[in-house]
């Protein structure tokens, strides 16, 4: 698989400070009965700090958005951002890795989307400014 897109998510869960990855992993290989976690990445409140964790491989098509999986690429960031702000360091720490991933993979981005383009849904979060958070990928894209 060769990127084309990248879907933004939230895991509609509360983050904390303990690692909730594994459960959102587990939930999608035992309850959903899939290969493996849906998403490529996933942004998350570890100890004290926002760590980019790895879901599936980049080659691996993702589970993440009904009809649009054989050519993006999923992160999600844990929190629920219908309820809260996308906090200011996971927010960077996204604008870091999709920047980067955009530059590797040269997507536009034009083709960053939030799921709820695709799907009724709030996802990423009412609260997560998909257009803001665009425009700050494409200013470090040149830095």
């Amino acid at each position: 698989m060769i990127p084309k897109q990248i879907i933004l998510h939230h895991s509609l869960t509360k983050d904390g400070t303990t690692v909730s990855w594994g459960a959102i992993r587990r939930y999608h290989i035992y309850t959903n009965k899939w290969e493996n976690i849906a998403y490529h990445f996933g942004l998350e409140l570890i100890g004290d700090y926002y760590e980019i964790l790895l879901g599936r491989m980049m080659y691996e098509m993702g589970a993440h958005t009904y009809g649009q999986n054989r050519d993006s690429l999923g992160i999600c960031f844990v929190g629920n951002y219908d309820l809260s702000e996308v906090p200011p360091e996971m927010w960077k720490r996204g604008i870091d890795l999709v920047s980067t991933l955009c530059r590797i993979f040269d997507i536009d981005t034009d083709n960053i989307h939030g799921h709820n383009e695709y799907a009724p849904k709030s996802c990423p979060g009412k609260n997560f400014n998909v257009q803001g958070f665009k425009a700050q990928v494409e200013e470090a894209k040149h830095l």
